[in-house]
């Protein structure tokens, strides 16, 4: 690393990555500097995913490191601008998907895979039709799925394009520390790098650290006294069915992208992060010391497994005074982890609603046969709030109208599942903060909550940038 740099990019997620992609053709003579908490994507390893069992690796292999955490594990790309986001705050609905377009076509250069899902809109309206029936919404949104593999070959792609072609430097495994403002101008970044602190200075600073960084990034904004608003709290578990109770959604839409408001509290109850044929994972944070669930996919048909995966999350918007939604979840996480040996715990729907702990024997009588093996028996009932626990039964007991078999006993739901979404940054439409110059973005900043959203605001930001520079 040197001293000076036109533009420091705060994380490698899909953000900072198309922050780099953009100001970088705009302005080939930029010199871009992207640091990361995490490795680069040819030193990313796993070994829950290779042995079953997770061996704390700091710092986590799934969460941090080139790509970022949601585009290592799954790589969906929705292409709708009402998935995925707040761009629609920012922009109208036809620049918001220019934006999208314009990503998608990166993502295509790079060698994503060309098919679409939900663009049979026959089929799409057919299963929006029998949802209203039970007041269920489907939120129409085509995706183009990368899977885990295919996810890692596009975004190692744009890695050596941007090292091998551009004024672009990666560093690996450095942590930012501060932020550097000087008479309420960014100027640069305080870094820990190999065990050194080092103050790099730069004309930009984009902040983009995602859900691993989200936590930093508050603590910043107290510091530098920037204006936030709370987001919601999503929090809930990780459904796993057999294929068949899923398949005749997922083969049109691949994600059915579901919203049901619960009967006794009428809390919004979402489907997320579908995954056909997938597996349940477990990620970690704050150095190993909170497990949560997650999900992913592969693209190839070989590599598919018998069940589909897919969260389902309890929305919660608090008022003030309270202000700490990750700290929130954090705690119920460790909750979970608690009863589970620092795990993730798993719970057979039919135990829950009858109000007994699943264990070893009543797992093994399931149909529904887990994929994440490192999974606990336990009681969820433990774990969740009653509010969310009767809002996800009852969402589940929606949902079976339109995927029968859901509601069943053998459903297998994996906790906590929790989206450490920061609070949202008080932004021009740029995203640029009221210190000049710096800008936060992706899902770190609360603005976005997916990749393809996360890639359109650095695509945003490199604009700005330019149009500065020139």
């Amino acid at each position: 690393m040197k001293n000076n740099y036109d533009v420091i990019i705060v994380g490698a997620g899909p953000a900072g990555i198309f922050t780099a992609l953009e100001v970088t053709k705009l302005n080939p003579n930029l010199e871009v500097l992207i640091i990361d908490k995490g490795r680069n994507i040819e030193n990313r390893r796993c070994p829950a995913r290779e042995t079953g069992k997770c061996i704390n690796c700091k710092p986590c292999g799934i969460t941090y490191g080139w790509s970022g955490a949601g585009a290592f594990s799954d790589g969906k790309l929705s292409l709708s601008p009402e998935v995925g986001g707040r761009l629609l705050d920012f922009f109208k609905e036809d620049e918001s998907k220019k934006l999208i377009n314009y990503c998608d076509d990166i993502y295509l250069k790079f060698g994503a895979n060309k098919e679409v899902h939900g663009l049979n809109n026959e089929r799409v309206d057919e299963i929006k039709y029998e949802a209203s029936k039970y007041n269920i919404r489907l939120i129409e949104c085509p995706v183009r799925h990368l899977g885990t593999e295919k996810a890692y070959e596009v975004l190692k792609g744009m890695y050596h394009y941007l090292i091998d072609n551009t004024n672009t430097e990666f560093e690996e495994l450095t942590e930012a520390l501060d932020i550097i403002v000087e008479n309420n101008k960014a100027v640069g970044v305080t870094v820990l790098n190999k065990g050194q602190q080092k103050t790099i200075k730069a004309k930009h600073v984009v902040v983009a650290p995602g859900r691993g960084g989200a936590e930093w990034l508050s603590k910043q904004s107290k510091k530098l006294d920037l204006k936030v608003t709370n987001n919601a709290v999503d929090i809930g578990v990780r459904v796993e069915v057999p294929n068949s109770v899923m398949d005749h959604l997922t083969k049109d839409l691949y994600e059915a992208k579901l919203v049901y408001y619960s009967d006794t509290f009428d809390n919004k109850v979402r489907t997320f992060c579908m995954n056909p044929g997938g597996v349940v994972s477990e990620e970690h944070y704050e150095e190993g010391k909170i497990a949560v669930v997650n999900g992913h996919s592969y693209s190839e048909k070989e590599l598919r497994t018998g069940n589909t995966n897919f969260a389902v999350l309890v929305s919660t918007t608090f008022t003030e005074p309270f202000n700490q939604p990750i700290e929130y979840g954090k705690y119920i996480a460790k909750l979970g982890n608690m009863l589970a040996d620092n795990k993730i715990m798993v719970q057979r729907l039919g135990d829950l609603v009858k109000g007994r702990r699943t264990n070893e024997s009543r797992l093994k009588k399931s149909t529904t046969i887990p994929t994440l093996k490192s999974a606990v028996p336990g009681d969820l009932s433990f774990v969740l709030p009653q509010r969310h626990l009767v809002s996800i039964v009852e969402a589940l007991k929606a949902f079976d109208n339109i995927a029968p078999g859901l509601y069943s006993k053998n459903t297998l739901l994996y906790g906590v599942e929790v989206k450490f979404y920061s609070s949202k940054f008080d932004t021009k439409h740029n995203f640029e903060t009221a210190i000049d110059n710096l800008y936060t973005i992706g899902d770190g900043a609360g603005i976005t909550r997916g990749l393809m959203q996360a890639s359109a605001t650095g695509v945003v930001v490199a604009r700005d940038i330019s149009s500065k520079e020139k």
